[in-house]
């Protein structure tokens, strides 16, 4: 049997969805045109942190939380949103989390090129998520 790897739809993804480099996401959020949607898992961002203001969704949950005929819909965490541009940890789940997004009719939406290594990298701040 075989299978299509990780790394093939990840390619694959790319090229259907808009990918953002850090500095160009630096600047649309000095101009408040995005919100920053981090889906990479919980404990990751309990050991590593998050990008100040982003939002967090987690990437298995990303779809039913965003469908409004899904019984897991979370309206307030896309609210007053213009544009989702979405992180995870390198660019890989969140280039297939954007991906899914755009075939569920979402126009608004990318992801940033390199994730959250990227983005610190890039000299966004990093604060600390807290377990609840």
């Amino acid at each position: 049997m075989s299978i299509k790897s990780s790394q093939t739809l990840v390619e694959e993804a790319q090229k259907k969805i808009q990918t953002l480099k850090p500095n160009e996401v630096k600047s649309l959020l000095e101009k408040k045109e995005i919100t920053l949607i981090d889906v990479r898992d919980i404990r990751e961002l309990w050991k590593e942190g998050t990008i100040e203001n982003a939002k967090h969704i987690p990437r298995g949950m990303l779809e039913f939380w965003l469908d409004p005929e899904s019984s897991y819909y979370k309206a307030n965490k896309i609210q007053d949103i213009n544009k989702m541009v979405l992180f995870c940890a390198l660019g890989w789940r969140s280039a297939l989390a954007t991906k899914s997004l755009v075939e569920m009719g979402f126009k608004n939406v990318a992801h940033v090129e390199g994730g959250f290594d990227a983005l610190k990298n890039s000299g966004f701040k990093v604060v600390a998520k807290e377990k609840k």
